[in-house]
């Protein structure tokens, strides 16, 4: 707002420029304005200038006495004074006062006192307030542009009131003179013989003042009269006479007289006070000036606290204890000299105390900002990322050595620390333990895993052409997952808690050594060096706080591998039952601020506990129910090498490798993990390898159409299972470290001996399940189920997969292929790869596996041919014993049928041996000839008669054919077999037959050579084929 607008508003009485209603009050008739004479020519002429104005109405005349200064106002009681109704700032800034305080929301139009304490020309103005209201936000530059607008001002107003003085001289002397005469009236008044030619001096005088009339009815019928009548009484002069009696003349008007006193001096008295105070401003302004950077120093550190310029901070700290140190210099100067301090100093002293006073107050409040902050700050381990927070404390700890404290920073911080991560360690550990337990149940109280599913899981390590396949479910990962990232979170060197540990223990190292204090800052004269050193005392009870947090954690993680599951998840009950007392927020543990949707669950129906079914996972809290050991291994690896990493990185420590205790609980964490862990992956892999028959799928492998995909699988299968179980036993990528030995120890003879005994068993069971999955008497076809889940009976083997061949001679033929390359080649394999992780030979170990998987083969050929070696015995049983076998005629010319069915049987086998495993033809058609020249042995002996020559020629016929015929599987137990058929035979006829046998031989070998040349199609596949030159 413009000079010449708030004059114009002054002037006018209005508080807006552009009015858009006429003022109520310009309607209210004042008492004054009727006791004005309406027929004076000068209001006449007044009146008529106001009319040419455009606000001619709002004016008021000369002798309006409603208000002597313009925008004054009046008092509720009708009463008014100088002070005004708003007036522009004093300091020169662009607003009036009244519309300042208007926006910060303060009564001023209402409260008429509360507002005159803004306001300069009153009486009761407060610099304090009007500074802490109207200019709460200026800055040092903008408050001494102030005080010299203000200087300026106080100039104008003193010459105004030079230019009033000169201006009204002759107004003063005027009454001056007739307040002379009224004096010398008022001394001779009572008197017995008055002078008249005085009295008529007066009178004249009287009469031609200007000014008379105002004292004239004052002393008469005017409202200063003592007794308020027109005409006093002739008793009443004495008491207006100057005598001693009546006070010299003024005891009638003392009353009035100091009501006019009272009203001149709220009136005049700011005017005519304004050179003392004009001389104080100056000597105030020339104080504030030389002492503008006593002023400057209070925002300087506001502002450098606000901004955490720390180094700017102590500069301006030392300034402020400089010009401190200064003012004190003065007093004890002048104490000393008994001399009087003079303006200037007391200003100095003044304003230094005040400055003092305010510096001291933010440096407390920092003090205590920073204390607390200093025991927030947990910085994590140095990282890129992180670098610039990492010294923060040395940052909080140096401005407080610097500012001087009582206690030590560093101590405290230490302190802190230790208390930050000793909460954080166990907080962290068991908020992970019942997120673990809750996923746990949760997969638990659900349905198992589907045998397809089961089964595509097992087939991965053998499938090469999707290596990125997950090694188990959805749900099984996710749990696997947070179990390594839940020990991640403790045991990792950065970004773990370990990390920090370790951080933590260097930085006390380094104060204690004394190398971090070297940058350090003594304080004020000298008071923080006694910080720098760290007592023998404290040293020791770092280093058992050190020891102290790494059993926490060394205790937290081996109680996870070797405890149970926990049964109390109330932890994470959302919301907090009612019984559990409210947490405040500052309680809360940062990383766990945010609650993972996963682990929400009403606390009246939290997952119930994982039921008890026997299995072996039950008492593990680390293993996902359901999860196989392809899972297993590559998280227990993973796992393994968290918790070895941990212990090799906290046995370097050098608090830790003095300490003998420490190093054998790390010992101990070390190999209790690995067993517990073992153990596990072991139960696992039995039950893994029980089902692992469900793989088989009957489809042929793609190089050897003689054998299955199944062979591959569990060769693929069982090196991922050694393989990560040797890492897992041995822990290679931790042992190969420097100073590993002393935490990671080989492992234990037990601990081996059960890994060999597993192994064994692994290989007895998954070739004994296949062999009877083999053996089904049904199609499986038929059999065909629902997909039955995993947690069914291992050798439920209904469950075979569709697609299976129908035969079960076939899948017997293919599973003597697989169990023949099995037996050759692939256990050998295995046992190698045993030997070789395990560093441990299997001699006696070899032996009998070879020994069962030898009684394992023979077992399953003899399921295969069984039954078509006693369908052939009862072929031939039934054609030798029946009375229809010896021939009529003297000389038998053709075969009995029963040859030509047994021989048929055979073409059959044949094919099906060549077309599904040809490797295995020659020793089953060898098996079954000598089977069949057994059967001739028993039938020959069943028939009780005694042969004939044309029964001996037709056994002869019938034996010898089939010998023929079969020429290329003929064993030595065939040969012998077909000799004690002619033996029996020899035995059980006469010389006179045997005699003539001899003579028909040559006719029976042309017999045999034609019966040959008839069936050659029929058998042509059992002679040799002839190899290409």
């Amino acid at each position: 707002m413009t000079t010449q607008e708030h004059t114009l508003l002054n002037h006018y009485n209005i508080t807006n420029l552009y009015p858009i209603a006429w003022p109520a009050e310009k309607d209210e008739s004042d008492a004054s304005e009727d006791e004005q004479p309406k027929s004076k020519p000068q209001t006449t002429r007044l009146a008529h200038q106001r009319a040419n104005s455009r606000y001619s109405v709002l004016a008021r005349s000369t002798s309006d006495r409603r208000s002597l200064v313009p925008g004054s106002e009046k008092t509720g009681d009708g009463l008014e004074n100088l002070v005004q109704k708003d007036e522009p700032d004093p300091l020169g800034g662009p607003d009036s006062v009244v519309r300042i305080l208007r926006h910060k929301g303060l009564p001023v139009e209402e409260d008429h006192r509360l507002r005159n304490r803004f306001l300069l020309s009153s009486t009761t103005f407060s610099p304090t307030l009007y500074l802490s209201q109207v200019h709460s936000n200026a800055s040092t530059e903008s408050l001494l542009q102030g005080l010299e607008f203000l200087s300026r001002s106080i100039d104008q107003k003193s010459a105004s009131l030079k230019v009033l003085v000169e201006t009204n001289f002759e107004r003063f002397v005027r009454a001056k003179t007739t307040i002379d005469n009224v004096y010398a009236e008022m001394r001779n008044q009572g008197a017995e013989a008055p002078l008249p030619q005085r009295a008529r001096t007066h009178s004249r005088s009287r009469i031609t003042s200007k000014g008379s009339a105002h004292f004239r009815n004052t002393s008469g019928s005017g409202p200063f009269s003592p007794r308020g009548v027109d005409d006093p009484l002739p008793s009443d002069k004495k008491k207006h006479a100057l005598s001693r009696e009546s006070e010299y003349g003024v005891q009638g008007i003392k009353g009035p007289l100091s009501e006019v006193a009272v009203k001149a001096e709220e009136i005049w008295g700011p005017a005519l006070g304004g050179r003392e105070r004009e001389e104080s401003l100056r000597t105030a302004m020339a104080s504030i000036e030389k002492s503008s950077g006593i002023l400057e120093v209070d925002a300087a550190i506001a502002s450098c606290i606000k901004r955490r310029n720390y180094d700017n901070l102590v500069a301006e700290y030392k300034r402020a204890r400089q010009y401190a140190e200064d003012a004190r210099a003065i007093v004890n100067g002048a104490s000393s000299g008994r001399s009087p301090l003079t303006d200037p100093e007391l200003y100095q002293i003044v304003i230094t105390g005040r400055m003092w006073s305010g510096v001291e107050t933010q440096i407390d409040d920092f003090k205590r900002d920073t204390w607390r902050r200093l025991t927030n700050v947990q910085d994590p381990p140095p990282s890129s990322a992180a670098r610039s927070v990492a010294n923060e404390h040395m940052a909080l700890i140096n401005v407080l050595l610097e500012l001087g404290v009582q206690d030590n920073p560093i101590w405290f911080w230490l302190l802190s620390r230790y208390d930050h991560l000793k909460n954080k360690i166990i907080a962290s550990f068991e908020r992970s333990r019942v997120e673990i337990e809750i996923l746990r149940r949760r997969l638990a109280n659900a349905d198992p895993p589907l045998t397809a599913t089961a089964v595509a899981h097992l087939k991965g390590p053998g499938t090469s052409h999707d290596r990125t396949q997950p090694p188990d479910s959805r749900s099984i990962i996710e749990l696997w997952d947070l179990v390594y990232v839940s020990l991640n979170n403790l045991l990792a060197t950065p970004g773990g808690l370990l990390g920090e540990i370790i951080d933590f223990w260097e930085k006390a190292q380094a104060f204690i050594d004394g190398s971090m204090q070297a940058t350090l800052p003594v304080g004020p004269d000298g008071q923080s060096r006694k910080h720098h050193r760290l007592s023998t005392e404290g040293v020791r009870e770092l280093q058992k706080g050190v020891i102290e947090l790494i059993e926490i954690l060394r205790g937290s993680v081996f109680s996870f591998f070797a405890d149970p599951p926990i049964e109390d998840v109330s932890m994470l009950y959302s919301p907090l039952p009612q019984t559990t007392p409210s947490t405040p927020k500052s309680a809360i543990f940062a990383p766990y601020a945010h609650q993972d949707s996963r682990f929400k669950f009403d606390a009246s129906n939290p997952p119930p506990p994982s039921p008890r079914t026997g299995e072996a996972w039950e008492d593990s809290a680390f293993w996902p129910p359901y999860a196989n050991t392809l899972g297993g291994v590559q998280y227990l690896e993973k796992l393994l090498n968290l918790v070895g990493a941990a212990a090799t990185e906290l046995a370097r420590l050098p608090s830790i490798s003095s300490s003998s205790t420490v190093q054998r609980s790390l010992r101990t964490l070390v190999a209790g993990t690995r067993e517990r862990c073992t153990k596990a992956l072991m139960a696992a892999w039995i039950r893994d390898v029980e089902m692992f028959h469900l793989v088989e799928n009957w489809e042929r492998a793609g190089d050897r159409r003689d054998l299955t995909k199944m062979p591959a699988y569990f060769l693929a299968f069982e090196n991922t299972i050694l393989s990560g179980l040797q890492k897992i036993v041995y822990i290679p990528d931790v042992a190969s470290k420097a100073n590993a030995t002393e935490v990671v120890t080989a492992p234990p003879a037990d601990l081996l001996k059960d890994v060999r005994r597993h192994f064994e068993k692994t290989l007895y069971t998954a070739l004994s399940d296949m062999v009877r999955y083999s053996e089904m008497a049904s199609s499986p076809k038929n059999l065909q189920q629902t997909e039955t889940a995993v947690s069914s009976p291992p050798l439920t083997l209904a469950s075979a997969v569709s697609g299976a061949p129908e035969s079960r001679e076939i899948r017997l033929l293919l599973t003597m292929s697989n169990m023949q390359l099995f037996r050759t080649d692939l256990v050998l394999q295995l046992v190698a790869q045993f030997e070789t992780n395990f560093s441990h030979k299997l001699t006696e170990e070899t032996k009998t596996i070879k020994i069962a998987l030898g009684q394992i083969e023979d077992k399953l050929f003899k399921s295969y041919a069984g039954p078509f070696a006693r369908d052939l015995a009862s072929m031939i049983h039934t054609g030798i014993t029946s009375s229809t076998w010896v021939p009529t005629t003297d000389r038998p010319t053709e075969l009995r049928p029963y040859v030509y069915e047994a021989l048929l049987l055979l073409v059959n086998i044949h094919t099906d041996v060549t077309t599904t495993a040809p490797p295995l033809l020659l020793p089953t058609i060898s098996y079954l000839f000598e089977q069949i020249v057994l059967a001739f042995l028993a039938a020959f002996r069943a028939r009780t008669e005694r042969y004939t020559l044309a029964a001996l020629m037709q056994a002869t016929l019938d034996v010898e054919f089939v010998a023929s015929i079969l020429s290329q599987y003929t064993t030595a137990k065939a040969s012998e077999l077909q000799s004690q058929v002619y033996q029996e035979l020899d035995q059980r006829t006469d010389n006179s037959a045997r005699m003539r046998l001899q003579n028909e031989l040559p006719e029976m070998r042309a017999i045999l050579k034609k019966l040959r040349d008839g069936t050659r199609g029929e058998f042509m596949c059992f002679k040799k084929q002839r190899t290409a030159k």
